[in-house]
């Protein structure tokens, strides 16, 4: 049975080993991969706290880079799937772990791929034996991961987030760090001034909360901007009868014209600001109300009555449950 045992002070990375394992590897950090590596271990081991890992649990990991925060998950006594996209760097990650904490080594699965192409677990390496042959009994089936934790390349953080909760429901929880503003963006509420696609997008899988502020010195090289954790806790979508691609594209149209109210910027989406602001009170959503006011249960009601013109024969007064009424 692997060791799962956390190991106080196993080898972290500090300023000193980052700078010589890129030197080492020819790397040189870009901004085209969004390329900012953790060189601070009580920052690591503050994510990992923070994220509520705890041993044997297996967790995802996208763009580990050199290393710092999955060295911080395997000491935690976590396994670990990493996914990186820069092929020297997946090639160099399982040594680095092999030289700096050889008893979790084999906890330690890496894959050399881009995230926003993961499609399931079999984009993971937990795809199921397609030759018709029964599963053997004695074999315990790898457990898929149930945790993300993962300093998201800032170029792609909402892309790879909203990804990776499309196609892995195992996941259940979520610690990424961001860009300070992303976070706010992830974050955000109806009716505040940063809520907008992510916010609704991201509240369709899950419940998000800005917590951890983390300064910009912790990165080599250093940014420009602080960042920030985002927590999220995975629940069910609104219940509806539109699919997840109708609403957010309604959620698309909302905000493509965030000035404007809905029954202009679904004006192309509805077929005529008429047929929008039909749609709307078939919904009971004010018409005269901007995106930036519904929540995400409003916009999939939207998206059915949309979904649904013999709903629109019989429009219904707006009512305050599906959205937010706007302040005056």
């Amino acid at each position: 049975m692997p060791d799962t045992t956390p190991q106080a002070g196993a080898g972290l990375l500090g300023p000193a080993e980052i700078r010589g394992l890129a030197a080492d590897l020819g790397i040189r950090p870009t901004k085209t991969l969004g390329q900012n590596f953790v060189h601070d271990a009580g920052t690591v081991r503050r994510i990992v706290r923070s994220a509520g890992v705890e041993p044997g649990e297996c967790v995802l990991e996208i763009g580990p880079g050199l290393g710092s925060l999955t060295l911080a998950l395997l000491e935690a006594g976590a396994r670990v799937v990493a996914v990186e996209i820069d092929p020297p760097l997946a090639r160099a990650l399982p040594a680095t772990v092999a030289d700096r904490m050889p008893s979790a080594a084999e906890r330690l699965s890496v894959i050399n791929a881009d995230a926003l192409s993961i499609t399931g677990l079999e984009s993971l390496g937990f795809a199921q034996p397609d030759d018709g042959a029964a599963p053997d009994p004695a074999a315990p089936a790898p457990a898929a991961p149930t945790r993300l934790v993962a300093n998201l390349p800032y170029n792609v953080a909402v892309p790879v987030l909203l990804t990776v909760l499309a196609a892995l429901p195992s996941i259940r929880s979520a610690t990424v760090m961001v860009q300070a503003e992303v976070a706010d963006r992830l974050a955000a509420a109806p009716g505040s001034r940063t809520y907008g696609v992510p916010s609704a997008k991201t509240a369709w899988y899950a419940a998000a909360r800005r917590t951890i502020t983390i300064g910009r010195t912790v990165f080599w090289p250093v940014p420009g901007v602080d960042s920030a954790l985002v927590e999220l806790t995975r629940r069910e979508p609104p219940a509806t009868t539109a699919s997840r691609e109708e609403v957010f594209a309604v959620v698309d149209a909302a905000f493509a014209q965030r000035r404007k109210t809905l029954r202009q910027a679904l004006a192309t989406l509805a077929g005529s600001p008429g047929a929008a602001e039909a749609a709307c009170r078939s919904a009971g959503i004010d018409p005269a109300l901007r995106g930036e006011r519904l929540d995400i249960t409003a916009f999939a009601a939207l998206a059915e009555a949309l979904a649904a013109p013999e709903a629109l024969a019989a429009p219904q007064a707006p009512t305050s449950s599906t959205a937010i009424e706007e302040k005056r």
